[in-house]
């Protein structure tokens, strides 16, 4: 397995963004939260006990709880300062799924699956946990997200050193997001995307909103030597240059991948095996059946 991130400082960049709370920050939180409830609200059906993993600010477990669909809720967190009091509460590092097999009817997964490791295996660890015909929802952060600030960042380095070290994390985009769940044992798999665009002053503002989202630069192969001042002053010159609307303002892209997928059941919907089928094609596309030649 490839490491890809360094989890120690994964975990010191998100209890900086705690002990530093800016409520403006979880605006990306508040937004998947929103759209993940609403596909939840859709289900014909209710869920005895879900669990919400590293939520941060508990916005999509409250969402969920909001649609009258969970029962109960357990929040899964790498430490108990991210839980209110009261809320029922496990602690288990990131890539660690702490639940018995076959113990939760819903698993929600809002923004966390794009810093782990081993992602295939925190998929098959999700499907474990879930009982036969649970579903688990995830927001996942995929391939187009901060792609601006990427190649402002890599141009400005090129440009003041000759050479460029790892600043953005990779990204999963959709393809990558559907081999995960097929790997992982899910059924009827359903996966989309949305963009959101997010302006700001410049790119210092931006830079702000990551570091308390937690979203400082967490890779392992990533640079130790500090950033200049005229580094970013000359970065902020580029992204001007490059991605800024009419008013002077600039763009930051971010990219959700919406997924859902079903712990395998007997009375799910089976595709119908090679042969079976009662209808032709071609009589229902109203055109003449070609033979193949041999």
């Amino acid at each position: 397995m490839d490491i890809i991130f360094d989890k120690a400082q994964i975990a010191a960049n998100r209890r900086r963004a705690l002990a530093n709370h800016d409520p403006k920050a979880g605006f990306l939180l508040d937004i998947a939260a929103e759209e993940l409830a609403e596909r939840l609200a859709v289900v014909e059906r209710t869920f005895e006990h879900a669990v919400e993993l590293h939520g941060t600010t508990g916005a999509a477990a409250r969402a969920a709880m909001a649609t009258g669909k969970v029962d109960s809720l357990t929040r899964v967190e790498s430490d108990i300062d991210y839980v209110a009091p009261g809320e029922s509460f496990l602690e288990a590092p990131l890539e660690d799924v702490p639940l018995a097999p076959q113990s939760a009817n819903l698993v929600i997964a809002p923004l966390s699956l794009h810093l782990t490791n081993d992602t295939p295996g925190v998929f098959i660890q999700i499907r474990r946990a879930l009982k036969p015909d649970g579903l688990f929802l995830a927001a996942i952060p995929g391939a187009g997200t901060l792609q601006e600030l990427r190649e402002v960042l890599l141009a400005t380095e090129i440009e003041m050193t000759g050479g460029a070290s790892p600043r953005v994390i990779p990204f999963a985009d959709v393809r990558d997001v559907g081999g995960l769940l097929q790997r992982g044992g899910f059924a009827l798999p359903v996966i989309d995307a949305e963009n959101y665009t997010v302006r700001y002053d410049s790119i210092f503002p931006l830079m702000r909103d990551l570091r308390a989202m937690g979203m400082a630069n967490p890779l392992a192969a990533r640079s130790r030597k500090p950033l200049t001042r005229a580094f970013f002053l000359r970065a902020a010159e580029i992204y001007a240059e490059r991605y800024s609307d009419p008013d002077g303002r600039i763009r930051a892209t971010f990219s959700i991948i919406y997924v859902s997928g079903w712990a395998p059941h007997e009375s799910q919907q089976q595709p119908l095996k090679p042969g079976t089928a009662k209808a032709r094609l071609a009589d229902a596309l109203k055109v003449e059946e070609q033979k193949l030649r041999q």
